[in-house]
């Protein structure tokens, strides 16, 4: 058992990887268009893009995460125990999901050009996922909870986003 569950853990490291590489890029993304939506053909390379980037790396690489992290849970139900670690990685996952699923509503509005969002919006909501996976990081390799590095962290990504949407607005 030992065995299969270390090759799921390599598999789930890759899914992992993959999954944040489009939750890393994909609000970047959002941030080309909506600053650039006056060069009619930059902006179409840039849905392209958006579109491959969410369907075809995002999207499988989440549901590979999903579904190889419920299988080492099957497979290792003692990580459920202990001081709550697990249970708080799995509702930052569970957010970090909400987010991603998020990316493809805004992306379905972009390619429609039926959106209100700006570039400094996105380049806040860019900061979302970085947080997220410091928490579920932490809590994977310390294998434990800790309401203070939670509470920072949390500080942390709000006093980051608010300075973000503080920033004037560059000139071009």
């Amino acid at each position: 058992m030992l065995d299969y569950y270390l090759w799921i853990v390599v598999f789930h490291v890759m899914a992992v990887m993959s999954w944040m590489a489009m939750l890393f890029y994909q609000p970047r993304l959002y941030v080309y268009h909506t600053e650039h939506k006056d060069k009619k053909e930059f902006v179409e390379v840039v849905k392209i893009q958006e579109y491959k980037m969410y369907k075809y790396i995002g999207l499988p690489a989440m549901w590979a995460t999903i579904v190889s992290g419920i299988l080492m849970l099957y497979l290792r139900p003692d990580l459920l125990k202990g001081d709550g670690w697990m249970h708080a990685k799995i509702f930052f996952v569970v957010l970090l999901v909400a987010y991603s699923f998020s990316l493809e509503y805004f992306r379905k509005q972009l390619e429609k050009e039926n959106y209100t969002k700006s570039g400094k919006f996105f380049r806040a909501y860019n900061e979302v996922p970085t947080f997220l996976s410091i928490l579920i990081v932490g809590y994977v390799i310390t294998k434990t909870f800790s309401l203070a590095f939670t509470l920072i962290t949390i500080a942390l990504s709000a006093f980051v986003i608010y300075k973000v949407f503080k920033q004037k607005e560059k000139t071009k």
